[in-house]
């Protein structure tokens, strides 16, 4: 499989029967995925790299359903949500747990270790929805549109989860009251 093929065509090789190509897709895509899952869950790369495996093993099995091959990526992600969600339903997380998350993500320079926990205290207090909407449009760079696809989410929900989540992170690091 040497060369550069698009997701669509590795999808329609998949499709076709080629363990290769599938495994080229999840190469290409994994990264993406567990480090949103990373930030999702709140927790260490054991978890997202657990929670990753149960995602792709239902990628493979359910690759017919992908209705449009070249957002494989989203598709991906959406189905890594739906494990993470029901990973979060069954054993919630506290702000101590969030407090180790903060301290293994990239933050910007000059984000002091108080500041870093404040966010975490923020993160604690979200919904795990907010959370994903932060994890992937403010952490990821991804579109409202990116994340709604993948979240399952209406694109209005996701902006809104955005703003509040936007708005905590900011009341935690400035110390203002209006959000």
């Amino acid at each position: 499989m040497g060369g550069f093929h698009s997701d669509a065509e590795l999808v329609s090789r998949a499709l076709a029967g080629s363990d290769a190509a599938f495994s080229r897709l999840v190469e290409r895509h994994q990264a993406a995925v567990r480090g949103f899952l990373r930030r999702a869950l709140g927790g260490g790369w054991a978890e997202a790299d657990d929670v990753a495996q149960d995602a792709f093993l239902a990628a493979w099995r359910s690759l017919r359903s992908l209705r449009d091959p070249s957002g494989v990526r989203a598709w991906l992600c959406g189905i890594a949500w739906r494990k993470a969600r029901d990973r979060i339903r069954a054993s919630r997380r506290g702000a101590a747990r969030d407090g180790v998350w903060l301290e293994t993500i990239d933050t910007p320079a000059g984000v002091s270790h108080e500041d870093r926990l404040s966010m975490a205290a923020a993160m604690a207090e979200l919904p795990a929805d907010v959370r994903a909407c932060v994890a992937l449009c403010l952490a990821d760079g991804w579109s409202h549109g990116e994340a709604s696809v993948a979240l399952g989410l209406p694109l209005g929900t996701v902006k809104s989860h955005v703003a509040r989540g936007r708005a905590r992170l900011l009341k935690a690091l400035g110390g203002t009251d209006d959000a």
